[in-house]
């Protein structure tokens, strides 16, 4: 269970993206590597490099500022792409290095530049990926073969510095773009080149709406869970007992447990729920929180270390069970929600308005907004995998059949939608598609953007390519010619 807010598609697309992106641990100088001295490499990845070390160069496809990316690395992201029956055919060793440098580049200047990351969250982060690399192989012992490592702290201790990296590489390529911005001159340009050069084609979109029922969990459910965070709470403040075993032992959030709690680097823009937030930083150091609920469950907190702006954090998590009677309850509630809206007694607006648990659409109707394009419409092609079936046949003013759609804790939530605007494939119009079309130009503007401060950034950069890699084709000036 996390606190953070995330779900299961992200889990899986960063697995993925591991695989594609695996890479050598950091070093720590620009004065990496003569060709002449006969060390031996593998030292590179486990000690920190000083000015004037030097290694024999055999396994060391490129240096990029501070990082070594040894041709293992390529090797592993091909083999392991390979692995997850993903086409490789057409995925050269020369692709991959220049991914990699790419990201190499922004998490070095990242570092240079101290865009910080909370390292907690990518600790959290690494620990989904291995709870989903587990469920889909079998086991930690399979796990642990596909990724031919000894012991799970090995694995765990690299993809935490993989994950590290890219969410170093990712917040230095925010960093960069942060404050561009497009004018409607910009976008009218944008539009008329596009109708130089060919206006592109939209598919069906679909303006969804849905309404959420969930079960309600017994009062005295809650009652005993408060309850128990309560012994704790003053076993530990009356008696001297450890929060982090009473954590280790009780708490109910999988990716903490383990640390007896803890959460480092929490601040005030920290991407937990307002409620868990809002008591953190009520709490002095060393406090301990009444009980209090979150959308997890209900929660106890101590504040371990105040440092300044961050504070560090220990917290149990218990969770609440859900009877079997509160689901068909929840059950039989959206059947007849259903049966109304489809007999003409209320509108799914209004029913959404009046009965939907889902505070974000509720109040808007139901109607769900695109996180990408932060418009109404979802292409219908690229809807979520979980969402598309329920919606693809739908025609304008239907209502879907109810599903159990269950949060990441596995928790029931019934759910129905309707489609409340269908538009057609088409070609793109500047009036109906404005918002993608604003999202286009600023994206192209974001792109140069990106390109000018790559080309700056090379050019100052400490780069090194090694043997066959010298004669590669990059996107990027690597060479430096």
């Amino acid at each position: 269970m996390q606190l953070k807010i995330n779900n299961l598609k992200s889990i899986i697309n960063g697995a993925f993206s591991l695989l594609v992106c695996l890479a050598a641990g950091s070093v720590s100088a620009q004065e990496i590597i003569n060709t002449e001295v006969e060390e031996e490499v593998a030292q590179a990845t486990d000690k920190p490099l000083t000015t004037g070390t030097t290694f024999k160069v055999d396994g060391v496809a490129a240096v990029v500022g501070e990082y070594v990316i040894l041709e293992s690395d390529i090797d592993q992201a091909i083999e392991s792409l390979k692995q997850q029956k993903v086409e490789t055919q057409d995925l050269s060793n020369c692709k991959v290095l220049d991914k990699l440098m790419e990201d190499k580049l922004y998490a070095h200047h990242a570092v240079i530049d101290s865009v910080s990351i909370s390292e907690d969250q990518v600790r959290s982060y690494t620990q989904q990926q291995i709870d989903y690399f587990i469920n889909q192989l079998g086991s930690e012992e399979k796990v642990l073969r596909f990724y031919r490592k000894e012991k799970m702290s090995d694995l765990r201790k690299d993809l935490f510095e993989l994950n590290r990296n890219q969410e170093l590489a990712k917040a230095m390529q925010q960093k960069i773009v942060e404050e561009i911005e497009v004018t409607p001159e910009e976008i009218r340009e944008y539009y008329k080149q596009l109708e130089q050069d060919g206006l592109p084609q939209f598919g069906v979109e679909l303006e969804i709406s849905k309404i959420q029922i969930i079960p309600e969990v017994p009062q005295e459910e809650k009652d005993k869970v408060i309850e128990q965070l309560n012994g704790y709470r003053n076993d530990i403040v009356e008696n001297g007992s450890s929060f982090a075993t009473k954590a280790v032992l009780w708490s109910e959030d999988e990716s903490t447990r383990g640390d007896g709690g803890l959460i480092r680097d929490v601040d005030r823009k920290s991407q937990f729920v307002k409620e868990f937030r809002d008591v953190a930083f009520s709490l002095q150091e060393g406090e301990v929180s009444k009980p209090f609920e979150t959308e997890f469950g209900y929660h106890i907190i101590k504040v371990e270390k105040i440092r300044g702006q961050k504070i560090d954090l220990r917290h149990i998590l218990r969770i609440p069970k859900v009877t079997s009677e509160a689901e068909a309850a929840a059950k039989e509630k959206i059947d007849k929600i259903k049966s109304r809206i489809e007999a003409g007694e209320i509108t799914f607006e209004e029913a959404a308005k009046e009965f939907s648990d889902e505070k974000e659409t509720a109040s808007d109707g139901g109607i769900m907004i695109n996180p990408v394009t932060q418009d109404r419409m979802f292409e219908l092609k690229n809807l979520p995998t979980e969402l598309y079936p329920k919606v693809q046949n739908l025609k304008e003013g239907e209502v879907s059949i109810p599903f159990n759609n269950p949060t990441r804790t596995g928790k029931t939530r019934y759910e129905i939608y309707t489609v409340s605007d269908r538009i057609e494939e088409h070609e793109a119009d500047f009036v109906i598609d404005y918002v993608k079309i604003k999202n286009f130009a600023l994206q192209a503007k974001q792109i140069k953007a990106i390109e000018k401060w790559q080309n700056e950034k090379i050019a100052e950069t400490y780069i090194k390519l090694n043997g066959d890699y010298r004669s590669c084709d990059y996107t990027s000036n690597w060479k430096k010619n």
